[in-house]
């Protein structure tokens, strides 16, 4: 999404507007419910932070604060926060818990997504309705089975403050003093940086990749025939 022009000019020239708003809403509902997946854990472990502090709630603004929902207009990327204590949680693998429940819930969106894409495929209105609307419907899918995949993968990363980071120092504790030195925030934030412009493109193909697969699975499972799924 990253290029010499503003993003959305640049979407609806090269994807045009079916994309730009499934990629608006994806990333939306996408960052909520992950951040949402962190605050139900967190309260089935015993912290009422969540809740506390207000963050039980569908509104995205809550979820992505300001900042981000800026840098989401300039250059179509966002991220989310839940306050949690991990102090609070009753089990010993509290934190590996609720650090998990965000990628698992972008492994179901994206399973959901890929179910939503191989059923519209198969019994999808293609002959009562415009092709552009049958393929708009089938972008919005697969880019919900593709960003979903892509933010699992993102996410599981062991670099603070990813999920990734907290779920590893829960059972390494090498590594969890490793995260809590003084630099580990800067040096997450540059390792971050590093994977999007050195390894964003293999992410994206590995969603792509995931997603297309995945439809073609779920076509073959309904009807038999999955050799045309993908050629609309």
């Amino acid at each position: 999404m990253l290029t010499g022009h503003w993003w959305v000019t640049d979407a609806l020239e090269y994807q045009g507007p079916a994309y730009l708003a499934s990629w608006v809403v994806w990333v939306i509902v996408s960052i909520t419910l992950h951040e949402l997946a962190h605050g139900w854990a967190a309260l089935r472990q015993g912290d009422q932070t969540p809740r506390l502090t207000g963050h039980m709630t569908w509104n995205p603004i809550v979820h992505m604060g300001v900042q981000s929902l800026i840098v989401f207009a300039v250059v179509g990327i966002a991220w989310g926060a839940m306050p949690v204590d991990p102090t609070r949680f009753k089990s010993r693998f509290g934190d590996l818990i609720v650090s998990a429940a965000g990628p698992i819930m972008n492994v179901s969106l994206a399973i959901a997504s890929m179910i939503g894409g191989a059923l519209w495929l198969e019994f999808g209105p293609r002959e009562a309705v415009d092709d552009v609307f049958f393929e708009n419907v089938f972008v919005f899918f697969f880019l919900g089975a593709s960003l979903n995949v892509v933010l699992a993968l993102l996410n599981l990363l062991p670099i603070p403050p990813l999920d990734g980071s907290r779920i590893l120092a829960s059972v390494s504790t090498s590594f969890r003093r490793m995260t809590m030195h003084e630099q580990a925030p800067m040096a997450g934030l540059f390792a971050i940086l590093v994977v999007f412009v050195f390894a964003g493109d293999v992410l994206w193909d590995i969603g792509d990749g995931a997603a297309a697969w995945g439809i073609v699975i779920v076509k073959l499972l309904v009807s038999g025939d999955a050799g045309e799924g993908l050629g609309i």
